[in-house]
């Protein structure tokens, strides 16, 4: 039985430093949609810093070219093969093709770390705008597709034309993390991370993704009106 003078000397355990993140360079990436501007610029990149990539395609023969184009050791194969192999899975396809690629590739997907990182965008002569699924958002559409996979949101905001310039040595952006788990969270942040110039920046729950998706049309705003590749920082964190 604890006195009142014996729990004058329990000590609370330190609270777990919000940056000590785990060691994510062994761990297998799988890109599905790694065929398009942005799944290709992720893939270059993560495999420029080490990580053993795979980009995965409906096609697998598409995929292996875009593979041996981008060299550094990554490989190709068709999405379900990919899903497969990978511990990571970042999904990068188009948004109309969102729920029929992650319907088909439910059990391939079980277990595994999914990354969703699909802006649903429409575009008109006024510019880009967000749109808002009936789930919420693309990531909470993609946790309710696979609900054996662990599924968390980010690299929402990237250049794709950065990402694939062999030109740019580091990337001067935030990447926003989202996930129910802050194990999950810590592995997505530790990616980004691994990256030259990206930090990973825990940004809430999965209910929040919609906003952060929707910031993509902004974006695309400041960066016509700007002739840029803007991108984000959080400041003071």
């Amino acid at each position: 039985m604890t006195t009142s003078d014996d729990a004058q000397t329990v000590k609370k355990a330190p609270a777990k430093d919000p940056w000590e993140l785990p060691d994510v360079s062994g761990l297998v990436v799988g890109v599905l949609g790694g065929t398009g501007d942005q799944g290709r610029g992720l893939a270059y990149r993560l495999a420029k810093a080490g990580q053993r990539v795979i980009i995965g395609s409906r096609a697998a023969e598409r995929a292996q070219a875009a593979a041996g184009e981008l060299g550094l050791g990554v490989e190709g194969a068709d999405n379900a093969e990919c899903a497969r192999r990978s511990d990571i899975v970042i999904v990068a396809v188009p948004w109309d093709g969102h729920a029929k690629t992650l319907e088909g590739l439910r059990e391939e997907l079980a277990g595994k770390l999914v990354v969703d990182c699909v802006n649903p965008l429409g575009f008109d002569k006024q510019g880009a705008y967000a749109l808002k699924p009936e789930e919420g958002s693309a990531a909470e559409q993609a946790a309710a597709l696979l609900p054996d996979s662990r599924v968390t949101a980010a690299f929402h905001h990237l250049s794709a034309v950065l990402l694939q310039d062999p030109e740019i040595d580091a990337i001067d952006t935030d990447v926003m993390v989202l996930g129910e788990a802050r194990a999950d969270t810590d592995v997505v942040q530790a990616l980004a991370g691994r990256i030259p110039g990206m930090r990973g920046v825990f940004a809430g729950r999965l209910r929040n993704a919609h906003q952060v998706e929707s910031l993509v049309a902004n974006l695309i705003s400041v960066n016509r009106r700007y002739k840029a590749h803007a991108g984000l920082r959080v400041t003071d964190v």
